[in-house]
């Protein structure tokens, strides 16, 4: 792979302000790699390179030795965005058929915001229908296959960044996160993420987004092949735009103060009732021993609120008020479920079978209030219970999933391993993938690391610190089978 493909988009916009490759090259190289692997994992649905050129050539020329301190910390460097946000002339669908003529005429914040940085989007990538499920895949684009081996998911609903920057063609994305759709495809595609703490990064700007300030469990955040441009997207993203109600200005810590040594670390082994498989626990565990050798304390705990995880998010989640996803993925009218399920039986369906029985779960727990009351009160508990565990220096080690990527529609049955990311996110506390090399059958191998609310900065230290123990991010072969 082309040296370019590898470096982080810190690196590459030092050697543009340096003189030593230019905006131009790099936007080449990666679209080059995209047009080469995009044929087998379909992540970018749709592409802006002509304009990404253009742009690529107006950041040359602005560059000039006597003005590089001016310029802005991603100058010329290409980046992708999930298709779910706000792009100025690109596709704005969310795989929903109801929408597959909707067109942005303005970017959301946080694409602003990265495009202020000097970031340049290559394109837009894809999604799980209405970005509620862990396969990226709708009637509107069709799936996206897994780089390391396109019989596998790469993981919903940021599943296409998660693709192409485990792919190489990208550096860096944006992603969003309300169960773990910035986390999975991290994690799935052997690159790292960030869900930032709830309210940290506004979330305006995107299909489906919060309607309440109360729902911050939706999170937004980078996607990255390299772990030092983490920290430096967040700071980009972060504090409010005037539109997000529930995004607010908090002060931010700084990784680069972290000492290793002060940390406790908590190894947390299951979440919900889904054991995690032993390849996942044997990474989980070197990282922990990885990280006591660089002297935290480690113990490993469990916590019987984590036992609940589904009940909780699904209670959580619930509780706030608006349209449901049936009316989003209707076009504001709810799904008649029951006919959409027969049409997907025959192939006549514009939605995906996930997303019909989403929108059938999604009455059960309006009908049981009282039940959801209890769950709702156990999620808080559980939230001031980790946090006392945990304080001001201390982090979690969990299973990004309880297994590597699965294959192809096998996440369905059972359906709710995802709670490893997904209670995390109605706890509003911040949480980095990390990837720690393949297994044996070449799958992207990987640890979450949590903390409390506000100390986004611990965990992106922790994957900085992990990245050099092991790594980081392994280009795959990308259509060549893993096993």
């Amino acid at each position: 792979m082309d040296e370019i493909l590898t470096l982080s988009g810190t690196q590459l916009a030092k050697k543009i302000r340096d003189g030593k490759l230019s905006s131009h090259e790099a936007v080449t190289a990666h679209i080059a790699r995209i047009e080469q692997v995009n044929p087998v994992i379909n992540a970018v649905v749709a592409d802006r390179f002509e304009a990404a050129l253009a742009e690529a050539r107006a950041a040359d020329r602005k560059r000039r030795p006597s003005g590089r301190a001016k310029l802005p910390p991603f100058h010329g460097v290409p980046c992708s965005i999930k298709e779910c946000f706000a792009l100025t002339g690109m596709p704005n669908t969310s795989g929903v058929v109801a929408r597959k003529d909707v067109i942005s005429d303005h970017d959301a914040a946080t694409v602003a915001r990265l495009r202020a940085a000097g970031a340049i989007p290559l394109g837009v990538t894809n999604t799980s229908e209405g970005c509620m499920w862990m396969e990226s895949d709708n009637r509107v684009y069709g799936r996206t296959n897994n780089p390391y081996d396109p019989t596998r998911i790469v993981g919903g609903s940021s599943g296409g960044e998660g693709a192409v920057i485990g792919a190489g063609g990208s550096p860096f994305g944006l992603g969003s996160d309300v169960g773990g759709s910035i986390r999975m495809p991290a994690f799935f595609n052997g690159v790292f993420g960030h869900k930032s703490s709830g309210g940290l990064v506004p979330v305006s700007g995107q299909f489906p987004t919060a309607f309440s300030a109360e729902l911050r469990a939706l999170s937004v955040g980078p996607l990255a092949r390299r772990a030092e441009d983490l920290w430096p997207l967040i700071e980009i993203l972060a504090g409010p735009d005037g539109e997000d109600i529930g995004c607010r200005p908090m002060k931010l810590g700084d990784p680069a103060a972290v000492k290793i040594r002060d940390l406790h670390v908590i190894v947390v082994e299951n979440v919900g009732e889904t054991p995690a498989a032993g390849d996942m626990l044997a990474a989980q565990h070197r990282a922990a021993l990885a990280l006591e050798r660089l002297g935290a304390t480690v113990q490993t705990r469990a916590f019987e609120g984590l036992r609940q995880a589904r009940d909780i998010w699904m209670a959580m989640i619930t509780s706030v008020q608006g349209p449901s996803f049936s009316e989003m993925i209707g076009g504001g009218r709810p799904i008649d479920s029951s006919a959409e399920l027969a049409k997907w039986a025959v192939g006549a369906s514009d939605h995906t079978f996930p997303a019909i029985v989403l929108t059938i779960l999604e009455r059960g727990p309006k009908a049981m209030q009282k039940r959801m009351a209890k769950f709702v009160t156990m999620g808080l508990e559980l939230r001031q219970t980790l946090a006392e565990a945990l304080g001001p220096c201390g982090v979690m080690l969990i299973p990004s999933y309880p297994t590597v990527a699965p294959p192809h529609h096998a996440p369905l049955l059972p359906p709710f391993r995802w709670v490893y990311t997904a209670i995390l996110n109605v706890l509003e506390m911040p949480a980095t993938q990390v990837p720690l090399g393949l297994n044996a059958q070449g799958l992207p191998l990987g640890v979450q690391v949590a903390a409390i609310h506000g100390a986004d900065h611990l965990t992106v230290a922790v994957a900085l610190a992990l990245e050099k123990e092991f790594g980081g991010w392994v280009p795959p072969i990308v259509g060549q089978a893993a096993g």
